[in-house]
């Protein structure tokens, strides 16, 4: 299981950059999926951003979509979130997620 800890918070003007880590211990770091969420006051957590295993693919919701960039370093098993750009309706509190590679499920006709 992977235990996560999220850093890098605080406050910026609007048009600014801020950074979020995402440090996970366990040695199967890298067999999850990584994402990023956050939850405004009063608002449902919503997806921001989420990353593939191995790094490959990234995916990114309509309303950060060329401003904000995940990644990952899997030698120091942390997930970054590079958010430029901000804007006051950004205000929230970001977590990190981790998901397991999941198993297929087809159902045939």
């Amino acid at each position: 299981q992977v235990q996560l800890v999220e850093s890098g918070g605080g406050l910026v003007q609007a048009g600014g950059p801020l950074r979020l880590s995402c440090a996970a211990s366990g040695r199967t770091f890298n067999n999850y999926a990584m994402g990023w969420f956050r939850q405004a006051p009063g608002k449902e957590r919503e997806f921001v951003a989420g990353i593939s295993w191995n790094g490959g693919n990234t995916y990114y919701a309509d309303s950060v979509k060329g401003r904000f960039t995940i990644s990952r370093d899997s030698a120091k098993n942390t997930v970054y979130l590079q958010m430029n750009i901000l804007k006051p309706e950004d205000t929230a509190v970001y977590y990190c997620a981790a998901e397991s590679q999941g198993t297929q499920v087809t159902v045939s006709s």
